[in-house]
């Protein structure tokens, strides 16, 4: 298994040392890998999430589809004509221990179940609970999220960001790939459209690619116990054009099936996005006009615009102005 060298590395227990690696990893490439999380999120719960994940996706049609959303795309997604190889279950506000809750009662993530899990190459059969280990992931993931959120306005000498407020939307993710369809798209190109994303990537089936700025596709090989993050485009509107809305996209690259979990840091719950005053100045004038998170989401659903066209239609010298 190989491991990408390109992609920016971020030792998150190096900081500030790590500050302008940190910035230039999100100007240049909009993704980076984060190293040294385990105090915050070990590679045991990591394992033990990816093996409920896998159970939670194996489910009956019928019991995922009790997935329901709150916003669209935050429940329950069947392959659809547009990406006929991808399925996933989630759920909006990760930080909240309720809405989990809620989440396992809809798929009767509950009872315990014995499961074999490799463990440092050897054979373990760990009895998990469920509902216990999908709880301590989320809690773990959102801990990730506020220290990179806090390290991201730190390094940019920002005074207190509240990125610890904002909502995350969970989602995990199942890629039925077979011989007939490898060379196809698993998911489609596109951005992210919140913040950034933290992913777990699957350890064993590659696929994922990110686009550099050439405009070459760059893939993203495996890494066990690492997480990637990627910048969407509420990262590219916050800080005024400097941050990279990195696009990217699902390959199928052989027949195996692909899980992967994706954490995303959305946005303000009702306050408009835009740059802090101090990324806003005489040689850097404001490129976007301000937008809540959700209209701007409605803005991408109702236009089909995917990967980052949308921000083309807030530039603050654009004639076109959306009302949704």
């Amino acid at each position: 298994m190989g491991i990408d060298t390109k992609i920016p590395v971020i030792d998150l227990e190096d900081f500030p040392n790590q500050s302008s690696s940190l910035i230039k990893a999100c100007e240049d490439w909009g993704c980076f890998r984060i190293v040294n999380h385990k105090k915050m999120l070990p590679v045991s719960l990591m394992q033990e999430m990816k093996v409920v994940v896998r159970s939670l996706l194996d489910l009956p049609s019928e019991i995922k589809k009790r997935n329901t959303d709150v916003i669209v795309g935050s429940g329950y997604m069947a392959p659809s004509q547009v990406n006929p190889l991808y399925e996933a279950l989630g759920l909006y506000d990760m930080a909240s221990v309720d809405v989990v809750n809620e989440f396992c009662i809809q798929l009767d993530a509950s009872p315990q179940q014995r499961y074999c899990l490799n463990v440092d190459s050897e054979d373990m059969t760990n009895t998990l609970n469920n509902r216990d280990t999908i709880v301590r992931y989320a809690q773990a993931v959102n801990a990730v999220m506020i220290d990179i959120g806090q390290k991201l306005g730190e390094s940019l000498a920002l005074a207190n960001v509240p990125f610890q407020e904002w909502p995350c939307q969970f989602r995990i993710n199942k890629y039925n790939f077979t011989d007939e369809t490898v060379g196809s798209y698993g998911v489609q190109i596109h951005t992210d459209s919140g913040f950034f994303t933290i992913l777990q990537d699957d350890e064993n089936v590659g696929g994922l690619e990110v686009m550099d700025k050439s405009g070459t596709y760059v893939p993203v090989d495996p890494w066990l116990g690492t997480l990637l993050v990627n910048l969407g485009d509420m990262a590219t509107l916050w800080s005024n054009g400097r941050f990279c809305n990195v696009k990217h996209r699902v390959l199928c690259k052989e027949a195996a099936t692909r899980i992967s979990i994706a954490s995303f840091l959305l946005g303000p719950k009702e306050a408009a996005v835009e740059p802090p005053p101090e990324l806003v100045d005489s040689s850097h004038s404001r490129l976007y006009t301000p937008i809540t998170y959700e209209d701007y989401r409605k803005m991408r659903i109702s236009t089909k615009m995917q990967a980052g066209e949308a921000l083309e239609l807030i530039r603050s010298d654009s004639s076109i102005v959306n009302e949704n």
